[in-house]
């Protein structure tokens, strides 16, 4: 069944066909979706996070979506931060990338959607005093955001 209203899908479907310039790979890290639960290893949010990310990578040729079972890559998961899941990263053409920790639901669904445009274009809507101050900066940053279901 598919998470997206077909009013959504058209209109995503649109909005990437405008919107996305260069390719971008979403990779998500997950468990591998079976009947069986492991105890210690219960993925609430990883059948809808799986879900979801196939329909958006359905929408255009130019999301790529590899899907990783967590449990048999933890060693490439760990070089890119990855300890929880679902977990997704988006890596586009710059040296950055963006990571989801947890299903990108309600407001969060929003800002994934502008991190692919962004990813893909290779920009962001920062104004040039805020790129002019982190361009400064002498280390590497890890920036998290915190939210709750409310």
């Amino acid at each position: 069944m598919a998470l997206l209203s077909n009013a959504d899908r058209d209109y995503l479907a649109q909005l990437f066909a405008e919107r996305l310039v260069d390719p971008v790979k979403i990779r998500l890290y997950t468990q591998k979706l079976t009947q069986l639960s492991i105890p210690g290893y219960d993925c609430a949010t990883c059948r809808e996070t799986n879900e979801l990310m196939e329909e958006l990578a359905s929408l255009s040729d130019k999301i790529e979506l590899e899907i990783l079972d967590f449990l048999q890559v933890r060693q490439q998961a760990a070089q890119e931060g990855i300890t929880e899941i679902p977990a997704i990263v988006l890596e586009g053409k710059n040296k950055g990338k963006v990571r989801f920790i947890g299903v990108p639901a309600g407001y969060e669904f929003a800002t994934l959607i502008e991190d692919l445009v962004d990813v893909s274009r290779g920009t962001t809507g920062l104004q040039p005093l805020s790129r002019e101050i982190l361009g400064k900066l002498a280390r590497p940053v890890h920036i998290q955001v915190f939210v709750t279901p409310t």
